[in-house]
């Protein structure tokens, strides 16, 4: 008989999921209320013994969390999320604690997402929308009250070409779109060929009636260049050590750069973004418009320079929820979902699968410690 062990999660990750950590015999307790648990409730059941922490972007999960963890009996910390800022690497590694995040499998439904606000920012359809819904569209007009921009055929400029990158690099091929590519840390040129062929083929066989094009360029000419910025790069602090750093990389000077007629999109992390720069941007028009899906702050707070009346118009906040889709979300398929691969990282440590190797483990992070 399996060893019974105990599974504490900081949220409901879905019923489907979990049961199958119950179904193994498994001793699985949820923290089942909308709002975050405490921090002394998380050190309670850490302190407790359990064998294996869920924990969402919500929780921070530093050295004090690993230390009363090594002091007992945890043996993981799985993540629901690809990113995992809230969790201090360092030391989990020094408490020698494997903690696996959630990879892939929301590539494809954030790229999707980054790409439907850069529609929603431009084609003014918030706007347009509650129009219709106060009852104040009266008649038809050529250009009044307004107009949004098309995306079609335009410049994006994609910083960051990770897997979500590419992704959304994939997605507005077919939107006849160019593409400039910034990375802060490597260039992946096979991948632009491929794209770059695809381009070729497209113009051949007259599904576009220009032949588009794609290029890796520095930072200051993408956003010198481009219509639409998106960003996907990881968070990195200053001093770190951990390369170029990303906290504020879009600052006043760099929204100056861009072009007047220009809209930016975020959907990696919210520090990258200078907040305050970016509401006097665009309350002075240095750029058209942005769109955000994450922010320096979660939630909002409610003296945010974002929050600013004058802003609704040409600007998008979105819930943090660029994964949030139905499969993407919740399938218990570790293929298919974030549930599904958070699950499976508690099942491969506790299992001790792959020879018991946190460094063969797939979703294991920190595979440095081991």
């Amino acid at each position: 008989m399996s060893e019974r062990f105990r599974i504490f999660a900081t949220c409901d990750i879905g019923k489907e999921a979990l049961d199958r950590l119950r179904e193994k015999g498994w001793e699985v307790e949820v923290h089942d209320h909308l709002q975050p648990p405490p921090r002394k409730l998380i050190l309670e059941k850490v302190r407790s013994g359990i064998d294996a922490l869920v924990t969402t972007l919500r929780d921070r999960i530093d050295d004090e969390v690993f230390a009363a963890g090594a002091a007992a009996r945890l043996k993981v910390v799985s993540q629901i999320a690809v990113g995992f800022d809230n969790i201090d690497r360092e030391a989990a590694s020094r408490h020698k604690i494997p903690f696996t995040h959630t990879p892939d499998v929301l590539t494809d439904a954030t790229a999707e997402f980054a790409f439907f606000i850069l529609g929603c920012v431009a084609r003014k359809l918030y706007p347009a929308e509650t129009q219709v819904r106060a009852n104040d569209w009266s008649t038809w007009h050529p250009y009044l009250p307004w107009l949004g921009d098309e995306v079609s055929g335009r410049t994006l400029a994609v910083v960051g070409m990770g897997r979500i990158g590419k992704s959304l690099i994939n997605k507005v091929v077919g939107f006849d779109m160019d593409v400039l590519c910034h990375d802060p840390t490597y260039e992946e040129h096979s991948f632009i060929e491929a794209i770059r062929w695809l381009m070729e083929v497209r113009h051949r066989e007259r599904l576009c009636a220009r032949l588009q094009k794609i290029e890796y360029v520095s930072l200051e000419e993408a956003l010198r260049r481009a219509d639409f910025v998106s960003l996907h790069v990881p968070l990195t602090l200053p001093g770190t050590g951990r390369g170029e750093p990303t906290y504020h990389l879009m600052n006043e000077e760099r929204l100056r750069a861009m072009k007047p007629t220009a809209y930016l999109v975020n959907t990696s992390r919210g520090p990258v973004v200078d907040e305050s720069a970016l509401a006097k941007a665009l309350r002075e028009g240095w750029i058209a418009g942005a769109a955000l899906d994450v922010f320096e702050t979660e939630p909002l707070p409610a003296d945010s320079p974002l929050r600013d009346e004058k802003l609704v118009m040409n600007l998008r906040l979105f819930p943090h929820a660029a994964s949030a889709a139905r499969a993407t979300r919740l399938s218990p398929d570790p293929n298919v979902g974030m549930a599904g691969r958070c699950v499976q990282g508690v099942i491969d440590v506790l299992e001790r699968r792959h020879d018991g190797d946190p460094k063969r483990m797939p979703f294991v992070v920190n595979k440095e410690a081991f």
